[in-house]
């Protein structure tokens, strides 16, 4: 690129103005993200430990269905009493630029919404160890599809950074040399240009 520039003063100018913002461009980047890292490892330590709660959930949950399902059969025909969930809705918050979900669930209330004659308390345990995971399984949507855009972000603000710190800068670094080299070059053979005709002249008047 160097070769390919003029060297003029005013190419000199236009040329450090931009290899400036080039390293402005640069370091609002890294900021943003160290800024996104941060906010996705605080998120990922919380997907750990949503994934471990909802883990034990799941498990006494399906524990709780087996106990019932030995129990009372099947609660197939139990489980079409059971109220469909509405509750929840989605919303999204900007992290740096980066449109990451809410997900809110309105849950409605446990209510056992079936018969107790041919029922007992072993459905309503798996009933609420249910209702229980479908909470946990709401907020580690959100969390997990969270971390999922911000590493995107991250990939992409990392590639941007690089290019700008190995490509760019360097570029205009090489053609801000050039350009300077170049112009100290001329001014040294203007000035001895101008020696050689100073000298001349006075050589005439003698």
């Amino acid at each position: 690129m160097a070769e390919q520039v003029f060297p003029t003063k005013g190419n000199l100018i236009s040329t450090k103005k931009s290899l400036a913002l080039a390293r402005m461009g640069f370091e609002l980047l890294d900021r943003k993200r160290n800024i996104i890292v941060r906010e996705m490892m605080s998120l990922i330590d919380r997907a750990e430990r949503l994934q471990s709660s909802i883990d034990t959930c799941y498990a006494h949950a399906y524990l709780a269905l087996q106990r019932a399902n030995i129990a009372h059969g099947v609660c197939e025909d139990i489980a079409e009493a059971v109220p469909i969930e509405n509750g929840l809705s989605l919303t999204t918050r900007s992290v740096m630029g980066v449109e990451i979900p809410l997900v809110r669930l309105d849950a409605q209330p446990v209510e056992l919404t079936y018969g107790f004659m041919s029922t007992s308390s072993l459905v309503d345990e798996a009933y609420i160890c249910f209702d229980q995971v479908k909470k946990l399984t709401a907020e580690l949507a959100e969390v997990e599809n969270s971390v999922y855009r911000l590493a995107t972000a991250v990939n992409k603000t990392q590639k941007r950074a690089n290019a700008l710190k190995n490509i760019i800068i360097p570029r205009f670094t090489e053609t801000v040399r050039f350009i300077t080299d170049s112009l100290e070059e001329k001014e040294r053979e203007d000035f001895s240009r101008l020696k050689v005709i100073k000298a001349q002249k006075n050589a005439e008047k003698r």
